[in-house]
């Protein structure tokens, strides 16, 4: 499975590059390949390609700012939630996820 993922908080900082880390590792320990696009203060970076997408599987877009370019993920299943979800609940949003794709 492949997933793509968006984090981003309204500064841009601490949660955007922390919730990153919570998807890659949970991902990593569940044998799921995630790449996470991040989107604060230093802009857009390891932005998600049209390639990537086409790829994915499903999406989640954990954010508490729009995120940007959003619309690209309207085609995939997805999960919308707080930044602080995939640090504090990342069991329950994968489960919830790939309870989504099946």
């Amino acid at each position: 499975m492949y997933i793509v993922c968006v984090a981003a908080c309204p500064t841009g900082v601490a949660h955007t590059y922390m919730a990153a880390e919570a998807l890659e590792v949970k991902g990593k320990e569940l044998g799921i390949e995630v790449k996470v696009e991040t989107q604060g203060s230093m802009g857009v970076e390891n932005e998600i390609t049209a390639e990537d997408i086409a790829r994915a599987d499903a999406a989640i877009l954990a954010a508490d700012v729009a995120v940007i370019g959003a619309e690209r993920f309207s085609s995939l299943p997805k999960i919308e939630c707080s930044v602080a979800d995939p640090i504090k609940h990342g069991d329950a949003l994968f489960e919830a996820l790939t309870a989504e794709v099946q």
